[in-house]
């Protein structure tokens, strides 16, 4: 390509043919979905860049000052000037700032192949100047108008004459002569001043009205004055019967040359509202970890027999939600966020019986054998990624259907990106310093200001403000942040490497890396603003290294309680799990908090009674693990339950009463309560019941007894607590937003693969055969095609093949023929980059390569 096709293209592929492999990996990586698949060569890369889709895409993944360079290379001439450009961003007077600012933007539209050209010939792509340019359907965000040619493209030659010669120019002999001098008219600084000065001050009212858009406004049939004196010098356009308009070329005058009112070069800096100390964040954001995983176990727990039905449109019914609050003692939109975090963690899912209903996974088994730091490692990363948003619960969808927690419609593709951006921001602000919330907003709005498509009108980048606001509260309840400050272990979480001056923190010196490209965080001068996303592997190791940082700073396990005379006991921390276990058999928990109390009651005995311990059992467990004597009370309460239990025995007959002591038998029949069981004497120490076992068990049971089950055989059922689970289950894939950037691998391959397509598409040849319509490949006799390619051999030269492989999918080969025989040419292919062997009778036709 000789140097002046090179510094000059004239189209967008041949801009991105010029580019090197570095350039094209850059714009590979920014707009992935330009290689799914991956294009046959580089004219095919650049038509799917120019896609309304794609482009549409990576204008939303614009920030704000490079959609705004966008928007003015849309309203400015095509090509447009670099100095051209500067001139509508900066103004007449100049912007310091904004010329510092301007090359990068300009770079940014470059890599990602939305602008081509040279500095003295910028070119928009065609599809992001239909979206950005101003129309009377869509007006442009810079608020500007059509221009003087566009506005008067239907009106009659003679008013275009009259409006030429009012506004004090020489008539001319077309339309096209008139509308250029009234162009010039307009953008002559000198010429415009003395021409508005003689306006009324009326019009120039209206003019400043309409100036910073929308540039429309509305006329009678018979105008004021001083609209008319408008109207007559092509100042207001008519568009429609009724309608004007502010031609642009007027309206870049009265702004001193601005494309924009406000030209945002620089992002707007997240500020801090308050600064803690590492120490107390830390601290804080660990107590929340605990909390976190005490409160995700109770829900498992309340859910382990079995938890919810699940609807018929999936999702929990909202009387559960506020159910499962009340277990939980949290608000419902808090309860909707620890179920749906359990769901991405895997920890739950539906049965799939017949009955469905929500129970915990075998993986919810595993997960509790972890230690605590690791069980928080492993919500806080499924958090992280997770693409369902439980803010969206009790919402409504496009259909008007209400949204429930852990049903369809949850997903929201931006979630991870915006809770990755928003941990970012604040892991750049120095360590313990909680940022004002409307900050990181306006900030999330300058960075994507197109997402969520609200150049249509309707501003949805609503969402993208809820989703931040969402990740802030759900950090702090996660322990992610304490008191609004991002804490150490959240840093590491994201891979950001540690704060400047942030204090050791214990048990992170010791640390080792668990693996190849474990890295542990090291103290920068500044911590990065922008972290990038990790891969998987990476996420895995970041969270290992949270999860180090955290295992010191969570309370150690207790294996004691403080047994009192009021038949409760307080456990003043975590108990140990074979402990908390047991105790939740034997009582009830009455109150939660930094202390638990749990209280004994002839029932919580019972049951641990049912579980298959006996007396003996409990006042040893007791003894064991209390701080303090067994109070008397306590020791009377066991051992009268213990007394009692299993002195009725029950089983099915229907069901059956069983006992040695008719009277008890006489007592129970006599009793009014037992009206609804309709017993019947069978024999002197058997009562029978239509009812199930399990009825008569529960009926004797709020009679104030305490029968024991039995079975067949006669032997007592010991009834230990069923853990519902459901079959394995993987946990929710995330819906991507879009394909997933390509690793360096992919992409090494697929600039291979498009360079060597476009090698084959562009190469120059001498045909052999008659051509085909549309310059394709020209047909060759399987003669020719044979002498062809053994012409090849000989000289070594490389030819140019139209072939068809076994499926049918033809595609055009640069090969280099290094043998032909047995009706097979093994040849070097340039477009897969290796030796390969093609039937000859696959070869649809055959081309030398012209001498250049």
């Amino acid at each position: 390509m000789s140097p002046e096709a090179h510094s000059a293209p004239r189209s967008l592929a041949e801009a991105l043919r010029a580019r090197d492999d570095a350039s094209l990996a850059a714009l590979l990586r920014s707009r992935p979905d330009l290689i799914t698949p991956v294009p046959t060569d580089l004219t095919q890369l650049a038509t799917r860049a120019g896609t309304r889709a794609s482009v549409l895409r990576a204008l939303e993944r614009l920030d704000r000052f490079a959609l705004q360079t966008a928007e003015a290379l849309a309203v400015a001439p095509d090509p447009a000037s670099y100095d051209t450009l500067l001139g509508l961003m900066a103004g007449d007077a100049g912007d310091e700032t904004v010329a510092r600012a301007l090359p990068r933007a300009v770079a940014t539209l470059r890599e990602q192949a939305l602008v081509w050209g040279d500095d003295d010939r910028l070119r928009l792509v065609r599809t992001a100047r239909e979206l950005l340019a101003p129309s009377p359907q869509h007006p442009s965000p810079t608020g500007l108008g059509p221009t003087v040619q566009e506005a008067t493209s239907g009106m009659s030659p003679g008013r275009i004459q009259e409006i030429v010669t009012t506004a004090g120019l020489p008539s001319t002999h077309d339309s096209v002569t008139a509308v250029a001098a009234l162009t010039g008219l307009f953008t002559h600084r000198r010429k415009m001043a003395k021409l508005l000065a003689g306006a009324p001050e009326a019009a120039r009212e209206v003019l400043s009205r309409l100036v910073w858009g929308p540039p429309y406004g509305q006329v009678t049939a018979d105008p004021a004055a001083h609209l008319r004196w408008l109207l007559d010098r092509g100042l207001l356009l008519p568009t429609a019967p009724g309608t004007v308009v502010l031609p642009r070329e007027v309206a870049l005058h009265l702004r001193e040359g601005r494309a924009h009112r406000a030209p945002e070069p620089l992002p707007p800096a997240v500020a801090p509202t308050a600064t803690h100390s590492p120490q107390v964040v830390d601290a804080t954001a660990a107590g929340q970890a605990y909390t976190a995983l005490a409160t995700v176990e109770e829900l498992l727990k309340d859910w382990d027999e079995g938890g919810p039905a699940v609807l018929r449109a999936g999702g929990l019914s909202v009387r559960d939600l506020k159910r499962t609050a009340v277990a939980l003692d949290v608000s419902e939109p808090v309860a909707a966020f620890w179920a749906e975090l359990a769901y991405a963690a895997g920890l739950i899912a539906s049965d799939g019986e017949a009955d469905e209903r929500y129970a915990a996974t075998p993986a919810y088994d595993e997960w509790l054998e972890l230690p605590p730091a690791e069980r928080w490692a492993r919500l806080a990363r499924a958090w992280l990624a997770a693409t369902r948003t439980p803010g969206l619960v009790g919402g409504r969808d496009a259909k008007d259907r209400t949204l429930s927690a852990l049903g369809p419609g949850l997903d929201r593709s931006a979630a991870p990106e915006v809770r990755h951006r928003v941990l970012s921001l604040l892991a750049a602000l120095p360590q313990g310093a909680a940022p004002d919330a409307e900050s990181v907003l306006a900030r999330l709005r300058w960075e994507r200001p197109l997402r969520g498509g609200q150049r249509d009108g309707a501003r949805d980048d609503d969402l993208r403000s809820r989703l931040a606001r969402w990740t802030l509260s759900e950090a702090e309840l996660l322990g992610v942040t304490g008191r609004g400050a991002l804490s150490s272990q959240g840093r590491a979480l994201l891979g950001a490497p540690a704060a400047p001056g942030a204090p050791a923190t214990p048990g992170a010196d010791s640390a080792e890396p668990t693996g190849p490209g474990d890295k542990l965080p090291v103290h920068h001068h500044r911590a990065p603003e922008r972290l990038a996303p990790l891969s998987p592997a990476e996420q895995g190791v970041a969270a290992a290294a949270a999860a180090r940082l955290l295992a010191p700073l969570l309370p150690e396990p207790l294996d004691h309680v403080l047994l009192q005379a009021d038949l409760t006991a307080v456990a003043p921390g975590p108990l140990r799990r074979p402990l908390a276990d047991m105790l939740g058999v034997l009582a009830d928990v009455e109150s939660k908090g930094g202390a638990t109390v749990y209280r004994f009651t002839p029932a919580s005995v019972r049951r641990a009674l049912d579980a298959g311990r006996t007396a003996a059992d409990l006042h040893a467990f007791l003894a064991e693990h209390s701080r303090t004597p067994v109070p008397q009370p306590l020791a009377y309460l066991i051992d009268d339950v213990a007394r009692r239990h299993g002195h009725l025995r029950v089983g099915a007959a229907s069901a059956y009463v069983r006992c040695d002591d008719d009277a008890l038998l006489n007592e129970i029949l006599a009793d009014k309560r037992a009206a609804a069981l309709r017993l019947r004497r069978l024999a002197p120490t058997v009562l029978a019941a239509p009812a199930d076992p399990a009825t008569l068990l529960e009926g004797l049971r709020a009679m104030g007894y305490a029968p024991a089950a039995e079975s067949a055989e006669g032997d007592v059922l010991i009834t230990r607590a069923h853990a519902h689970r459901t079959p394995p289950r993987t946990a929710p894939e995330p819906v991507p937003d879009g394909p997933p950037p390509p690793d360096a691998t992919l992409l090494t391959a697929a600039i291979r693969a498009i360079r060597a397509g476009d090698l084959a598409a562009t190469t120059p040849r001498r045909p052999v055969g008659e051509p085909l319509a549309g310059g394709e490949l020209p047909r060759t006799s399987a003669a020719e095609t044979l002498a062809t390619m053994q012409a090849a051999v000989l000289t070594g030269d490389s030819v140019w093949i139209g072939y068809v492989n076994a499926e049918g999918a033809a595609s055009q080969r640069v090969i280099a023929p290094i043998r032909v025989e047995g009706g097979f040419v093994t040849a070097y292919d340039h477009t897969a980059d290796e030796v390969r062997t093609f039937p000859l009778h696959r070869i649809t036709g055959v081309a030398e390569l012209a001498d250049d």
